[in-house]
């Protein structure tokens, strides 16, 4: 079983009303989705694969073959051959077996690579693809929750002013082969700590995993799909009608598999809350009677980086804490 994969070709046409339906199932249960005929050109996710692999290789493969998760690894395994046999509660915790190239909007001309040659020119036409696509998926997310279409964009953006702009940023990784999946994670489970995030993962290594319903289910490698999924911050405007799932990343002792995923985010001076639509039982204040109380983005990101591998739920807690320490 994997997760649901949704056909969005007549998105705009006569089959609206079914894949709008679609989307709100996916995003109340499990969480995340795959979409299908999305609109970005597969020539240009093909140019996307081929040049990420040739950065991995020119600038990052020798980085992380010298990295601390190597290092940590041989180390077990070293101890292992020693007679020192792991257990469960000795798997390395700490840790996550990924290299990460981080792109956003405030890049450097300069930490852009100059080879392969290609690389910037594809990765941010990429980027515009998925920008594109994020917006169009979130007017329906709006509109799925019974707000204007716009709602969610605005409230990422701060308000109905909009004078700030969502963080969108993309994060290209590469789970190299591991000699011992079984010491090691790719990734540790968490949620996502933003508002919707879209991923192109590898379609031939898999390795991301989804909890539903206390099991752990694959989301399986699909050729030219975009896998969707909803983070913190949508949770807490839906007031916990679209929940941010747990996943994780298995590591593969064969392939090197890729994933870029791209965050659409509120800014970080957004202030968070359930809209008011969807939070009729809430007091006059209107979040005293809500799990979600109203916060300031920056200041939730800033209590994620620290409990990122946590429950969430103490985090929306340390918002309301916060909120209650600023004087009227």
């Amino acid at each position: 079983m994997g997760v649901p994969v949704i056909d969005i070709e007549n998105i705009d046409g006569s089959d609206r009303e079914i894949i709008m339906a679609q989307i709100d199932k996916a995003c109340k249960s499990p969480g995340f989705f795959q979409l299908l005929n999305h609109g970005i050109p597969h020539s240009l996710m093909d140019r996307v694969k081929e040049v990420c692999s040739k950065h991995y290789k020119l600038h990052r493969e020798k980085l992380f073959n010298q990295s601390l998760p190597v290092k940590a690894l041989n180390n077990a395994i070293a101890a292992e051959a020693n007679g020192n046999k792991p257990t469960t509660s000795q798997k390395i915790e700490n840790i996550d077996w990924e290299d990460v190239f981080q792109v956003h909007e405030m890049q450097g001309a300069n930490s852009w690579p100059s080879k392969p040659d290609d690389f910037k020119e594809t990765i941010q036409e990429f980027r515009k693809e998925i920008y594109a696509l994020t917006e169009k998926l979130l007017e329906i997310i709006s509109l799925n929750l019974g707000l204007e279409k716009d709602y969610v964009k605005r409230a990422f953006s701060g308000g109905k002013g909009g004078e700030e702009k969502p963080f969108f940023g993309t994060k290209i990784s590469h789970y190299p082969p591991c000699p011992r999946p079984d010491l090691i994670n790719g990734i540790r489970a968490h949620t996502d700590a933003g508002g919707l995030i879209l991923l192109f993962q590898d379609d031939e290594v898999p390795g991301l995993e989804v909890l539903n319903d206390g099991k752990w289910i694959d989301v399986q490698p699909l050729r030219y799909a975009i896998v969707v999924n909803t983070g913190d911050q949508l949770e807490a405007i839906s007031n916990g009608k679209y929940k941010s799932a747990w996943h994780r990343i298995i590591p593969n002792k064969n392939g090197n598999r890729l994933s870029l995923a791209s965050f659409y985010n509120p800014s970080y001076n957004a202030m968070i809350y359930p809209a008011p639509e969807l939070s009729k039982d809430t007091n006059a204040d209107g979040d005293e009677l809500s799990v979600y109380p109203k916060y300031l983005c920056g200041d939730y990101m800033r209590v994620y980086t620290k409990q990122k591998y946590e429950d969430k739920k103490p985090r929306f807690k340390a918002m309301r804490s916060l909120k209650e320490q600023i004087p009227c």
